[in-house]
C-alpha cells in the first residue's frame, strides 16, 4: 500500500522544511536556495501550477536531497555536483562515487585548513 504523503506533491516551503535547509546563522533557509538550484541543475523540474507556484514530486525531492548532501554535507562545488549528476553514476551514489565524493571533500577541507593556518601565521 502506497503512503499518500510520499506520492503527493509538496510546496517549496514544505521542501525547505523537509530538507532542513539552514542559512549561515542556522536559521531556516528561505526558498531562494531551491529556486537557485533549479536554475543550476536542469534535472530539477517542479510542476508549476496556478501561475508560478512550484510543486515537487518524490523524484524531484530525492534529487534535491542528493544535491543538498553533495553541496552542504560533502562540500562539493556546484560544478562538481553537476558533473556527478551528469555522469553515469547519477542514479546511485555507489561505493566508487562515494569514495570520489569523500576524496573531493577531503581536498576541500585540507584547502580550507591550509587557508586558516596561513591566516593564523599572518596574525602572529
Amino acid at each position: 500500500m502506497n503512503n499518500k504523503s510520499d506520492q503527493a506533491y509538496k510546496t517549496i516551503g514544505e521542501v525547505v522544511r523537509l530538507l532542513d535547509l539552514k542559512d549561515r546563522n542556522n536559521k531556516s533557509t528561505p526558498t531562494h536556495t531551491i529556486r537557485f538550484w533549479e536554475k543550476e541543475f536542469k534535472q530539477l523540474k517542479p510542476k508549476i501550477f496556478n501561475g508560478n507556484r512550484r510543486y515537487y514530486d518524490k523524484k524531484n525531492i530525492d534529487l534535491l536531497k542528493k544535491i543538498k548532501f553533495l553541496l552542504k554535507d560533502q562540500g562539493m562545488t556546484i560544478n562538481g555536483v553537476k558533473k556527478l549528476l551528469n555522469s553515469s553514476q547519477s542514479n546511485d551514489l555507489d561505493e566508487i562515487s562515494n569514495k570520489t565524493i569523500s576524496a573531493d571533500n577531503l581536498r576541500y577541507k585540507i584547502n580550507k585548513i591550509s587557508k586558516i593556518i596561513k591566516e593564523l601565521k599572518k596574525n602572529k
